[in-house]
């Protein structure tokens, strides 16, 4: 896989940074720039309230917008999750590919 394309842990589902991505539609998305120049957006996923989220999306693209890495945790960022394979979860991958899509139509990803 190229360093531009990530994939979340148990989706099928291959997402690529789009090569048109400008620094301004990141922030648009709701991207922070970070310290040391990368871009970081974490977002709570769940289908019923953001306040009660169980886990979040963090997508990171590089200071130079050459790469992408995106993985689902849990609350406290540490564990990795692989949220396709836990029970009564489809609320909540409703959610997460509502953000997906959201990002595409942003110009920030490509399928």
């Amino acid at each position: 896989m190229d360093k531009r394309q990530a994939q979340v842990q148990g989706d099928k589902e291959v997402y690529e940074l789009n090569p048109e991505v400008k620094k301004y539609s990141l922030l648009d998305s709701g991207f922070m720039e970070t310290n040391k120049g990368s871009f970081r957006l974490e977002h709570p996923i769940n289908g019923s309230s953001p306040y009660e989220a169980r886990y979040y999306l963090r997508a990171v693209v590089s200071k130079n917008l050459d790469s992408l890495k995106l993985s689902i945790t849990d609350k406290s960022g540490m564990h990795n999750i692989n949220m396709f394979k836990i029970k009564d979860v489809e609320k909540e991958i409703s959610d997460y590919r509502y953000l997906m899509n959201f990002l595409k139509e942003k110009n920030v990803l490509v399928k």
